[in-house]
């Protein structure tokens, strides 16, 4: 069987049509990714334009190039990751030193382990933690003993200097 030479000019003809149709539809589909995955790295409108122009022009070789150039983390994971260290920043900060060896001591601690300084109270009705300077405990409401119990200061009032005059409603009659 003996194959035709207009047959094979044909198919030949069509085998390259579908090449070419295929190498421009990756051409346009590089510049498509490249353009959206630039707006997700940068908001600087050079490199965007830039990065577009680098694969549209130098198609496969431009693209290749561009993934090695482009910044490693989009906006969104950058922002994650602001976030997630200020979480840990926030952490670190408010977490208890010790007053005297200012090491990092737990809230429930009652003495430092390494300085041996006293951090907390425990209250005598009810067991519960209290800070060293508090009076009260807030959750019986009972006075925590050998602490200063709050006086009862009537107001007094203040003395008056001898040349002082109080303000009067009416004003004096001071003509006879």
């Amino acid at each position: 069987m003996s194959l035709d030479p207009s047959f094979l000019k044909q198919l030949t003809l069509v085998a390259i049509g579908f090449a070419a149709a295929f190498l421009a539809a990756l051409w346009l589909s590089l510049i498509f990714w490249a353009s959206r995955d630039i707006r997700q790295r940068s908001r600087d409108r050079f490199l965007r334009i830039l990065a577009v122009v680098i694969v549209a022009l130098l198609s496969i070789p431009g693209f290749l190039i561009y993934l090695i150039l482009r910044p490693a983390r989009t906006l969104e994971e950058e922002y994650q990751s602001a976030l997630e260290e200020e979480a840990l920043l926030q952490a670190i900060e408010e977490s208890a030193l010790c007053p005297g060896c200012n090491r990092r001591i737990h809230a429930d601690w009652l003495v430092c382990p390494s300085c041996n300084t006293v951090l907390k109270k425990t209250c005598k009705k009810c067991g519960k933690l209290l800070e060293l300077p508090w009076n009260i405990c807030p959750w019986c409401a009972s006075a925590i003993p050998g602490t200063r119990k709050p006086t009862d200061k009537k107001k007094e009032e203040p003395e008056l200097d001898e040349g002082f005059q109080p303000l009067l409603d009416e004003p004096l009659d001071t003509h006879p």
